[in-house]
C-alpha cells in the first residue's frame, strides 16, 4: 500500500525511530526500568515546555489534559475569561460550561486572534477573573495569538494564564517560564510527532496555589495525585507504557535538532507554501497565520473539500478542510512536526494538481517554482 503523506495539524507523521520504538516488547510500569523511562520522558519535556516546573503525562488526548486544567484550578461560578476565535477556542468555552464556570466569552472573528488591548481592558472590567483561557494555534484557522503579549498583561493580576498548545509546542516559540505562563496544555499526536494518545499539562508555583482551593469535581485528572506520583517517577493509574517509550525517542530527535532549529524549520517551510500558495493567486486565511498552520481560501467556485479528497484519494497527500462556518471555503494545510522540505514540495505541487483538475485557471508549476525558491 502506498504511503499517503500527512500535511494535516494532528495527526502528523511519525518518525520510523519512533515507530520502531513503539514496537519494543510491552513492560510493565510498576518497574525501576519504567520509571527510569518515565523520568527520562517528564525531564525531557521540561526542555520542549521551556520550564522548570513540574509536567504532567496522561494516558489521553489533548482534550483530557484541557479538561484536567478545568477541574483542578477552579470551582463552582468561578469568572473566567475564554478568547474564542475558532473551534478550539470554543472548546475551551464548552469544557468552562460543561462545569459551571461564569464565563467572560471574547469572541473574535475566525480570521483574527485576539489583540493585547481587548485582553488588557477586558481584565480591567472583570478584576475578579480567575483564570484566562486562550489559544496559542488555533487549528481550524491558522492564527497564532501572541501569548507572550497577553502573559504581560495577565501575570500581575490575580488571574492565572492557561494556554491550549496542542497544536503549537514543539512548533512555535513558547517560553512557559520565562514569560510566565501558569498552565500549558499539549498532545502528543502534533509538533511531537507521536500518534495520538497521551495529554500533558505544564503547572506554575502560581497554578499550584489555585490549585489547593479547587472544588470542581475530578478522579483520574486529579492533579495532586498525578504530582504526587510524578514525585516517585510514575502515575496514579496505568500510563500509555509503548507512547511514553516513543516520546523519549521523539524528544531526544527534538534535542538533537535543537529547540531554536526547529522552530526555524517550521517557519522556512510554512513560508514557502505561503509563497507557494501566493503564486497561485490564493489567500491565506488568518491574518496573523504562524508556523503551524495555514487556512488557504479556495478560489471562486472551488469547493474546498474537493480540493482535500483530491489530494487525498487521488494524489495520496493528506490535507484538512474547513470546520464549521469554513467548510468547503478553505483547506488546510501543515508543515507540523515530522516534514522536510520535499514534502512541502510535494504538498504544494498535489494542491495544483487538485485544483486544475477542479477547473481553477493558472499557470500549472507556478505555485511550485515560487515554493523552491523560497526553499533556496
Amino acid at each position: 500500500m502506498r504511503r499517503s503523506i500527512l500535511l494535516t495539524p494532528g495527526p502528523t507523521q511519525v518518525p520510523e525511530e519512533v515507530l520502531v520504538a513503539g514496537a519494543m516488547p510491552i513492560m510493565h510500569h510498576r518497574t525501576p526500568q519504567f520509571e527510569a523511562i518515565f523520568a527520562e520522558a517528564t525531564k525531557g519535556l521540561q526542555y520542549i515546555f521551556q520550564t522548570a516546573q513540574p509536567v504532567m503525562i496522561f494516558a489521553s488526548s489533548g482534550t483530557g489534559a484541557l479538561e484536567s486544567s478545568v477541574v483542578n484550578l477552579l470551582s463552582p461560578n468561578d469568572k473566567v475569561i475564554v478568547v474564542v476565535g475558532g473551534k478550539f477556542g470554543e472548546r475551551w468555552a464548552n469544557l468552562c460550561k460543561a462545569f459551571g464556570l461564569n464565563i467572560v466569552q471574547l469572541d473574535i472573528p475566525w480570521d483574527e486572534v485576539v489583540s493585547p488591548a481587548l485582553m488588557e481592558k477586558t481584565l480591567k472590567e472583570n478584576p475578579d477573573v480567575k483564570a484566562v483561557f486562550t489559544t496559542l494555534s488555533e487549528t481550524s484557522t491558522g492564527g497564532v495569538t501572541d501569548i507572550e503579549a497577553i502573559s504581560k498583561i495577565v501575570k500581575p493580576t490575580n488571574a492565572i494564564l492557561i494556554v491550549d498548545a496542542v497544536s503549537g509546542l514543539g512548533v512555535v516559540d513558547l517560553k512557559t517560564d520565562a514569560w510566565g505562563v501558569d498552565v500549558v496544555v499539549a498532545g502528543s499526536q502534533k509538533g511531537l510527532m507521536l500518534p495520538p494518545g497521551l495529554g500533558f499539562a505544564s503547572v506554575s508555583p502560581k497554578a499550584m496555589k489555585m490549585m489547593e482551593t479547587s472544588k470542581l469535581p475530578k478522579f483520574y485528572f486529579d492533579w495532586k495525585k498525578a504530582l504526587k506520583n510524578l514525585e516517585k517517577n510514575t502515575t496514579p493509574w496505568t500510563p500509555g507504557i509503548s507512547l511514553i517509550v516513543q516520546l523519549n525517542v521523539a524528544l531526544n530527535l527534538i534535542k538533537e535538532e535543537g529547540l531554536e532549529n526547529v522552530f526555524a524549520r517550521h517557519i522556512r517551510l510554512s513560508n514557502a507554501i505561503k509563497a507557494g500558495m501566493k503564486a497561485l493567486g490564493l489567500q491565506i486565511y488568518n491574518k496573523s497565520t504562524g508556523s503551524a498552520c495555514m487556512g488557504v481560501l479556495c478560489p471562486e467556485g472551488i469547493d474546498g473539500e474537493k480540493v482535500v479528497k483530491l489530494a487525498r484519494d487521488k494524489f495520496k497527500v493528506t490535507l484538512t478542510g474547513g470546520q464549521d462556518e469554513l467548510k468547503g471555503k478553505i483547506f488546510r494545510i501543515s508543515t507540523m512536526g515530522n516534514v522536510n522540505e520535499n514534502d512541502a514540495i510535494l504538498g504544494v505541487a498535489v494542491v495544483e494538481r487538485a485544483l486544475h483538475e477542479l477547473g481553477y485557471s493558472f499557470e500549472l508549476g507556478k505555485g511550485v517554482a515560487a515554493t523552491l525558491k523560497a526553499l533556496v
